[in-house]
């Protein structure tokens, strides 16, 4: 009952803030030329209009999608992702990435005996208003504040010692390191800190197939790649694995 008590609504934020932004500025004004152009103009002025009134839709409908998902999808998403582990209530999970909470807060409401785990560097560029604070806030609102820890720092580095989690999770993040090496880094140490007997669930937009075989090269077990998932735009995929048990 005190998991449904809130003080305020949580709020996950807006999945890249920047880019939303720019599609609605670009879509507005190429929709708004586009228009004047296509019905003033004559000849090739009017197919520079249609065009370009074309492309303003596209973009607002992007933004719109990109919005939708943000509020809405990943939450389903998110679910969806949780319930693929099959958490019994007294585990201790880790999510490498975790933004604003949305999976740790939504683990915790799933684990009365256990503990969920935040790591991030808290980009701005990936979140909007993306900081430490704005996730405690949100397990204060979800009523899981007691069974939530975060931390600052690199899931390259990851700063937890072998075999502490019973789950390691990730949600559009390990794609924010750009080099190949990088995200087999952040691989391995998601390898290094699961517990034998341990699961992974790592939803993201791209690099999906190369998680997979960094996952396998750490000695994982059935390592499989979902199809692609809508509730999240641009769609995504979940690469799921368990670690062997000794």
């Amino acid at each position: 009952m005190a998991d449904r008590i809130a003080s305020r609504n949580p709020d996950y934020g807006l999945d890249a803030p920047k880019l939303v932004h720019s599609f609605v500025v670009a879509g507005c004004v190429l929709l708004v030329v586009g228009v004047a152009l296509a019905f003033v103009s004559t000849g090739w002025l009017a197919t520079v209009g249609n065009i370009a009134w074309s492309f303003g839709v596209v973009f607002l409908i992007e933004a719109a999608l990109m919005t939708w998902s943000s509020r809405y999808g990943k939450l389903r998403a998110r679910d969806r992702l949780l319930d693929g582990l099959g958490l019994t209530g007294g585990e201790h999970l880790l999510d490498v990435g975790c933004g604003r909470g949305l999976l740790p807060i939504g683990a915790a409401r799933r684990l009365p005996d256990g503990r969920a785990v935040g790591i991030d560097l808290w980009s701005q560029v990936d979140l909007s208003d993306n900081n430490a604070s704005a996730t405690l806030a949100n397990a204060a609102a979800e009523g899981v504040r007691d069974r939530i820890d975060v931390h600052a720092g690199d899931m390259r580095e990851l700063p937890f010692p072998d075999a502490g989690f019973d789950a390691v999770v990730a949600n559009l993040s390990i794609h924010n390191i750009y080099s190949v090496e990088g995200r087999r880094e952040a691989i391995m140490e998601i390898v290094r800190v699961l517990k034998p007997g341990g699961q992974v669930a790592l939803m993201d937009i791209r690099h999906v197939r190369e998680y997979a075989a960094g996952l396998r090269e750490g000695g994982m077990n059935e390592v499989e790649v979902s199809g692609l998932s809508f509730w999240i735009f641009p769609p995504v995929r979940t690469v799921t694995a368990g670690k062997p048990r000794k």
